[in-house]
């Protein structure tokens, strides 16, 4: 299995307190996500609910219009208000681990994802990388980072 790695990177004019609270609470991921993915979280929990290790949560999420999957991630590490990780445990890619890192910065916060994933299919699933998959996963985080200066602010406007 080949394993591919992306990296994002923002900042973003808020408190480390607020950034932690945001994104570290399972209900908002579905506010950062492009509408026509159709997610959905699917495990019962609070609105409020933040998350702990060992957390598992459940999603439906339709990559392709029309075609809903299920997805289990479980919460594997969390360091309050420095970072989280996320693993699948079922569900479209062969491997998925996902680390969220926050940092307090001037005026801000800096928010680093780091992702390493796989596909199922061997070449095939290669093929997939390189036709759709990557292009859509920079897709979704590009839609998350509008969304997150549309909810929170652009740090580039804020002059520091």
């Amino acid at each position: 299995m080949k394993a591919y790695h992306l990296k994002f990177s923002q900042r973003v004019p808020i408190s480390l307190a607020e950034a932690w609270d945001f994104f570290s609470s399972p209900m908002n991921l579905a506010k950062i996500t492009p509408k026509e993915m159709a997610f959905t979280v699917t495990s019962e929990l609070q609105p409020d609910q933040k998350m702990y290790p060992g957390m598992i949560i459940t999603y439906k999420v339709a990559p392709i219009t029309g075609i809903k999957l299920n997805w289990m991630t479980e919460i594997t590490q969390v360091e309050d208000h420095k970072y989280f990780i996320d693993e699948q445990r079922f569900g479209p890619y062969k491997f998925w681990h996902h680390q969220h890192h926050f940092k307090e910065i001037p005026g801000g916060v800096e928010m680093n994802d780091l992702l390493t994933y796989g596909l199922p299919m061997g070449i095939f699933g290669n093929i997939a990388n390189s036709v759709f998959v990557a292009g859509k996963l920079q897709q979704i985080f590009e839609f998350r980072k509008k969304k997150v200066i549309e909810l929170f602010g652009d740090y580039t406007k804020t002059g520091t």
